[in-house]
């Protein structure tokens, strides 16, 4: 039986090396707004043997995320692991300074959406199923205070969801990526020497590893 792998925010990064590490034993669902990094994505994995399903939709859209969910049931039934790494990286800037359109952007993005995203996937999840986030701890950081707050508001909602299900199921985990040369960073530290940094695929297989 085919194992099903759910990846939000699938195009770049550490989702992309997520989703390619994943392949050789799932099929894909690949979640991202770029059509034209999850068609890239979708060329890798089918090089190396794999196979995905490209889901261009923007999970602040609940609709599009209830009807997501709802493919999935009827093509699969169940879904065997979600790992979620969409995020927005808003400009840095002092407390004093929030632009509101940033913060409501931000929210949706990192936080809201996975309110909306869980209720939706656990279903599919059942009890043997896995969930994923990964932790950026930049809260109470200088000039971090919106990515920094909505972030941690993430992760908050998914230590409960852990809790809530160490005897039910899923298993719900919560890991910390080394720094990664991806985009997100590169907006946070523009002038860093990023040969230093893990590879994002380096990085999946450690993370994967974990599990």
């Amino acid at each position: 039986m085919t194992k099903i792998a759910l990846i939000t925010g699938a195009s770049r990064g550490l989702g992309a090396a997520l989703a390619e590490a994943l392949a050789p034993t799932h099929h894909v669902v690949a979640v991202a707004r770029t059509t034209g990094a999850l068609e890239e994505l979708d060329d890798r994995i089918r090089a190396r043997g794999g196979s995905a399903t490209l889901a261009p939709m923007d999970i602040t859209v609940p609709e599009a995320m209830a009807t997501l969910c709802r493919g999935i049931f009827d093509r699969w039934g169940s879904l065997d692991i979600w790992m979620h790494t969409a995020i927005h990286a808003s400009p840095l800037s002092p407390a004093s300074s929030i632009d509101p359109k940033h913060w409501e952007k931000s929210m949706a993005i990192n936080a809201t959406a996975v309110s909306v995203l869980i209720p939706y996937v656990a279903p599919l999840l059942g009890q043997e199923g896995r969930a994923v986030f990964f932790d950026d701890p930049r809260a109470g950081e200088k000039f971090f205070g919106v990515y920094g707050a909505t972030k941690a508001a993430q992760i908050a909602i998914a230590r409960s969801w852990a809790a809530e299900t160490v005897r039910t199921g899923p298993k719900v985990h919560v890991l910390e990526p080394r720094p990664m040369p991806t985009a997100t960073r590169a907006r946070f530290f523009p002038g860093e020497d990023r040969s230093a940094l893990t590879k994002p695929a380096d990085e999946a297989a450690r993370l994967l590893a974990m599990l």
